[in-house]
Parts: C-alpha cells; sequence; structure tokens
C-alpha cells in the first residue's frame, strides 16, 4: 500500500491500519505488538491498565501464556480523524483444555505518527466446546480466504 497508515485515516488506510493490529496479535510475539504504540501508551484491557511497552509487553506474555492457541479476528467498526472502533472475537484454550470464544469492542487513537497512544478493551468469554471452534488455521496470520466476522456470523 503507497499510503501511510497514519491519521487522519480514510476508510482504506483504517481497514488496512485493523488488518495489520490483527496480523500482529496473531504473532503473539509481545516484543512485536509493542512496537506500534507509543512509548507512554495508556490501555485499559478488562480491568488492567497497563501503560508504557514495558507494562504492554508484560501483559501479553501473561496473556498469550494462558490464553493457549489465541486465534484474532479483527473489523473495522468506525473510524475518524486520528480514532479506529474495532470488534473483534478470539477462541483460545485454557491449560485444563477448556476453550472460549472472547468477544469485544476497541477503541483506538493514535499519534500523528500513526502509532497508538491509547487503546480502550472491553471483553468477554463465552465457554465453548472444541467442535463449535470456527478459527482453524495454522496459528499465526489469518489467511486471507478465511472469512471475517460477518462472513462468520458472528
Amino acid at each position: 500500500m503507497a499510503t501511510p497508515l497514519i491519521p487522519p485515516f480514510t476508510r482504506e488506510t483504517a481497514i488496512a491500519k485493523v488488518r495489520m493490529a490483527e496480523d500482529g496479535w496473531n504473532s503473539r510475539d509481545p516484543e512485536r505488538v509493542s512496537k506500534v504504540y507509543t512509548e507512554d501508551s495508556q490501555w485499559r484491557n478488562r480491568a488492567e491498565f497497563p501503560r508504557g511497552r514495558k507494562e504492554i509487553v508484560e501483559f501479553l506474555t501473561r496473556k498469550w501464556a494462558r490464553e493457549i492457541d489465541y486465534r484474532l479476528i479483527k473489523e473495522l467498526w468506525a473510524f475518524d480523524g486520528n480514532r479506529i472502533a474495532v470488534r473483534f472475537a478470539y477462541e483460545w484454550h485454557d491449560d485444563s483444555g477448556h476453550w472460549f470464544r472472547s468477544y469485544g469492542n476497541e477503541n483506538w487513537e493514535f499519534d500523528a505518527d500513526g502509532l497508538m497512544q491509547r487503546r480502550f478493551a472491553s471483553i468477554n468469554d463465552m465457554p465453548i466446546r472444541e467442535e463449535d471452534r470456527k478459527f482453524h488455521w495454522p496459528l499465526g496470520r489469518r489467511p486471507d480466504d478465511h472469512p471475517g466476522l460477518t462472513d462468520l456470523g458472528l
């Protein structure tokens, strides 16, 4: 894409920014993911409030240690200026083999360089049976031909 992924966002750049975030989170690499946030980024994630890249890395390391076989799909909900709203779902299991689908919404705010300076997430977990899973690609990036949330009826 020739257009930089910096504000103000167009529909095209907002969709690309959402997919880039999805790809990063599906890597399950806390250091890689932290690089798209400002040094002093502020988060709200459930009942945790990480601040800055160091705390983001610590948070994500804990998250992916307990959310095993994590697979995520994000979808653009709205955008305006330097803000993007997304909805998402991800599937994972705990160390006892119990599967979950977590649903949520995020509000993102970016600085002029396109780094996320604020992230506010609201998330709910729903236990699912393993046979009810919908995200079956190999760990890592979701293939381009895999259905998104709307296509899956989520």
